[in-house]
């Protein structure tokens, strides 16, 4: 299968090494230098394309999203900080009958994680006495804070039923790949939960691996469906 990187930073030329174990040749390229301003998104630079993977940046998104989908190239999008923008991105697909897979993480085990996150904050409910917060730390160059992860992680908890205040707070230093910790505390004991990346192998596979599945959909899917099933679109 043909691939497109929208997006050839660390993460796109990471991809790029793994993407033959995913059945996948890069076929095109498009980064600042040839796509500044999304002149690289034609009908003869996707032609054959099977899928592209966008890692780009918050403002240039949900433009990729729509043209991406206007081409009728099926998408996974890496990038974060653009979620306001759900509506957008949710007709262009749907107009165009293309399939994209979004994600805030797309480590396997951050999505095991947010799980965890999510039964613990539905069995602590109605256990007033325990306070929540969520925490993260990412290295110095990442552009959005609190990260996509840690509100979807909150996000997760609400919708868990946990309906007292969460607090937050985020910390950019150094080269730190990423930790996101959800807590809960009382008088009496804590509870914490901890993710730690060790590289951004893992996004990676797992941007891929969403590729592999996202071939040949149509539909608008969060990441979690591909890795535990739904049937729905998202």
């Amino acid at each position: 299968m043909k691939l497109a990187l929208v997006g050839y930073g660390k993460m796109g030329k990471l991809i790029e090494q793994l993407a033959p174990a995913y059945g996948f040749d890069v076929a095109l390229k498009l980064d600042e230098f040839n796509n500044s301003n999304f002149e690289g998104m034609t009908p003869e630079n996707f032609r054959g394309i099977d899928a592209a993977i966008e890692f780009s940046i918050p403002e240039a998104a949900i433009e990729n999203i729509e043209r991406l989908a206007a081409l009728g190239v099926h998408s996974v999008i890496g990038t974060t900080g653009w979620l306001g923008e759900m509506d957008r991105a949710r007709a262009a697909v749907e107009n165009h009958g293309t399939g994209l897979v979004w994600s805030a993480n797309y480590s396997i085990g951050v999505n095991v994680f947010s799980r965890l996150a999510a039964e613990a904050a539905r069995l602590l409910a109605d256990e007033a006495g325990y306070g929540a917060w969520a925490w993260e730390i990412h290295h110095n160059t990442k552009k959005d804070a609190p990260s996509g992860t840690l509100l979807k992680l909150v996000d997760a908890m609400r919708k868990a039923g946990y309906a007292r205040t969460i607090d937050q707070s985020s910390n950019r230093a150094g080269a730190h790949p990423g930790t996101h910790e959800i807590g809960f505390d009382c008088m009496a004991d804590t509870i914490t939960l901890r993710h730690t990346a060790r590289s951004r192998e893992g996004f990676a596979r797992g941007a891929l691996k969403a590729a592999q599945w996202v071939v040949g959909k149509k539909g608008f899917y969060e990441f979690s469906e591909v890795l535990f099933g739904g049937g729905t679109c998202s």
